[in-house]
């Protein structure tokens, strides 16, 4: 049995490495003309070194990945010859497929000759949608985010050769497939617009909703539009089951870790499920809790068993409610042969088998790995901890590092980590307003 594919989001070099022991296929998108114009994105010239890194991984532990290009905002005249430009790169490049709305991308890429998936933003919810796009020549339809599980199990096989890819992890729109004109709205002009992919997001704030005929505030002050992230590890079984044939996670605004700590989590859900200890490895997995710990605001199944309703919506925060931070602890300072790193410590402690994160911050290098501290050397003699570094007093350590990383500055070290410094807590005495540290 063939396995589903798992397609991951990446927004930079980093994201590309750190979802490779885990993607079956990532989507990118480049400089213009994608939904994710507030991602990094990556420049045309790099698009060829983004399917060598795919289609030929150097490391045993990376999978061989295709690649997805996405082109799936509105196109307007004066940019289909850039359309045109891209596309042609793509297909030299040999990027497996396009993703693409408009129907001039349709057009170009059946031009061009190379292989096209349908946008969810064509909102396809039934399955003469689907065939009409399978009819022109699509490989694989994105259907929309509305439609229910039953309404999937329903489509897939009056389909002939046109495989059908869904949203199973990440943000929720509060529009039909994600087309909404609240932004462009508001703003007055379409360079706001979320059909072309610079969408502010007025649907995260605070809303009064009011009943015309009354004075009813039901929802006053609260975020009414502001959806909960859509999260299905725990139906794996029932979606690879219905015959959806690539499960696509949300997050090309994400930060590396989250695109690994998503892709790990959901790989080893389906790895399960094709064991055949899914349940087993449901208990003793903490993949809700490892989910909860990046960026989310809270989840919902979507529209997969049930219509979206006010609980699914976030009413409390606009953005992530996790509690954990990424905290910068410091510098590499020096990278020795040896896999060695010599690092400027500025904040807080590290110790042994704490996790960090070392990555490039200078948009420059792309380095990217976690791993655990197992030695700590200060003035040559090997520490548990180190003593507490600022930015005044910072501590020169050295560890061991499971990869190469750039010195001078270049890469720096991260923990990802909930600990919080207790804030003094004060006893009260007798006389009033006189306050006193326990």
């Amino acid at each position: 049995m063939k396995k589903v594919e798992l397609l991951i989001p990446v927004k930079n070099i980093m994201a590309i490495k750190a979802s490779a022991p885990y993607a079956d296929a990532i989507y990118f998108g480049v400089e213009d003309l994608n939904m994710r114009m507030k991602a990094d994105n990556f420049k045309v010239d790099q698009i060829s070194k983004i399917v060598e890194m795919c289609h030929n991984p150097r490391k045993s532990t990376h999978r061989k990945r295709k690649v997805y290009l996405t082109l799936n905002i509105l196109i307007y005249e004066n940019e289909l010859g850039k359309l045109e430009k891209i596309i042609n790169i793509a297909k030299n490049a040999k990027v497996d497929a396009v993703i693409v709305h408009d129907l001039a991308g349709i057009q170009l890429s059946k031009k061009i000759g190379i292989p096209f998936h349908i946008s969810t933003q064509c909102n396809v919810s039934n399955s003469l949608s689907a065939q009409y796009y399978e009819s022109i020549g699509a490989e694989r339809i994105i259907l929309a985010r509305e439609c229910s599980l039953e309404q999937i199990k329903e489509i897939i096989p009056k389909l002939s050769k046109a495989k059908i890819e869904t949203f199973i992890h990440g943000a929720m729109c509060s529009s039909i497939s994600g087309r909404c004109y609240l932004s462009q709205t508001i703003a007055c002009t379409n360079k706001n617009s979320a059909n072309r992919g610079l969408c502010t997001q007025p649907c995260r704030g605070i809303w009064t909703l009011k009943h015309e005929k009354g004075n009813e505030f039901i929802y006053d002050g609260q975020r009414i539009f502001n959806s909960r992230d859509l999260c299905m590890i725990n139906y794996i079984p029932q979606l690879i089951e219905s015959g959806i044939k690539s499960f696509k996670i949300e997050g090309r605004m994400r930060h590396p870790h989250y695109v690994e700590v998503v892709s790990r989590c959901y790989r080893e859900a389906i790895d399960a499920y094709y064991s055949g200890n899914f349940e087993a490895q449901k208990k003793q997995q903490r993949w809700i809790t490892q989910l909860k710990e990046v960026y989310n605001r809270g989840f919902t199944t979507g529209f997969f068993f049930n219509m979206a309703s006010a609980k699914d919506s976030q009413l409390r925060s606009p953005a992530n409610i996790s509690h954990f931070r990424y905290i910068e602890m410091g510098k590499i300072i020096s990278y020795f042969p040896t896999n060695v790193a010599k690092i400027q410590l500025t904040n807080g402690t590290l110790k042994i088998d704490d996790e960090i994160i070392v990555m490039s911050t200078d948009n420059i290098h792309d380095t990217y790995f976690t791993q655990k501290i197992t030695d700590i050397q200060n003035e040559g003699k090997n520490i548990l901890i180190t003593q507490r570094a600022t930015k005044n007093h910072p501590q020169i350590i050295t560890i061991k590092m499971n990869q190469k990383a750039y010195g001078d500055k270049i890469d720096t070290i991260f923990k990802f980590t909930d600990e919080t410094y207790k804030k003094p807590e004060f006893k009260k005495k007798k006389k009033k307003n006189n306050y006193l540290l326990k």
